[in-house]
């Protein structure tokens, strides 16, 4: 058969990464609904459907399934979510593994990355915060661990490659980062990436009152399976990792977002 006829007769996909959520807590307390179609029922569909063209799909959940209280978190590790974006990202996992048993959850923390806008992630909108030279309060409770989509994306890899010949290949994994840091703490250190001050950012040690949902202290994430399975790759440094997110935002590159973006 020729490669033209092939590619006819294949219709679907190998493999589904399922990224797409409402990810920010806050915007999902205002607008539940909206949210919950996204983050649970649009998975529910997608499930069914990679089930039925026997796709292996691979889930992006969050470290928010977990409550904090009790870190590291392992794949048996009891989930309670403290606020409705936790509870629909947990129904996500729960609705991909009824309709779709052979996929594969990921769980990851706050992610960054190649952004077309800083306020994409958590991570990169401190830029906003570290570039000015007015006085900020920066959050210094929650632990966070920053995490690299380039990293997750080859994890996804070499999840998928191993699953499609390996069906044990299923289920819970967790994935992260591996320095610990608060946002007062990554703004410091993005300053430092690129030599600017950081004496006006201002580390908040008490929880702020005006949050619509709550957070978990520390959701730090086990990811001992991955590992063992050699299914993991070596997190890069935070430091070099923000700056190849962020250098296109500077005063001297912004002119390099046209190329790019």
């Amino acid at each position: 058969m020729s490669e033209t006829k092939k590619q006819e007769v294949k219709k679907h996909p190998d493999v589904i990464v399922h990224c797409a959520a409402e990810r920010r807590p806050d915007v999902v307390e205002r607008h539940t609904e909206a949210a919950v179609n996204l983050n649970v029922h649009a998975t529910s569909t997608l499930a069914k459907e990679a089930a039925t063209c026997g796709a292996l799909l691979i889930y992006i959940s969050s470290d928010y399934v977990f409550d904090g209280r009790n870190p590291p978190y392992g794949e048996d590790d009891s989930p309670n979510p403290l606020n409705v974006y936790g509870r629909s990202k947990l129904e996500g996992e729960r609705e991909t593994l009824r309709h779709c048993p052979g996929a594969v959850v990921l769980r990851v923390p706050v992610l960054f990355g190649e952004v077309e806008s800083v306020m994409e992630s958590a991570v990169t909108s401190l830029w906003t915060k570290v570039e000015t030279t007015e006085s900020c309060t920066l959050d210094h409770c929650q632990q966070r661990f920053p995490t690299d989509t380039r990293d997750v994306a080859a994890v996804c890899r070499k999840l998928s490659e191993r699953a499609r010949q390996d069906p044990s290949i299923r289920g819970l994994f967790h994935f992260s980062g591996k320095e610990q840091m608060t946002k007062y703490e990554m703004a410091v250190s993005i300053a430092q990436a690129f030599n600017l001050p950081s004496h006006h950012l201002i580390p908040l040690t008490e929880q702020p009152a005006a949050a619509a949902a709550l957070r978990p202290i520390n959701s730090q994430l086990n990811c001992s399976r991955l590992e063992l399975l050699d299914l993991s790759v070596t997190p890069r440094p935070f430091g070099t990792a923000v700056t190849d997110a962020l250098w296109p935002f500077t005063p001297d590159k912004r002119w390099r977002q046209t190329v790019f973006h």
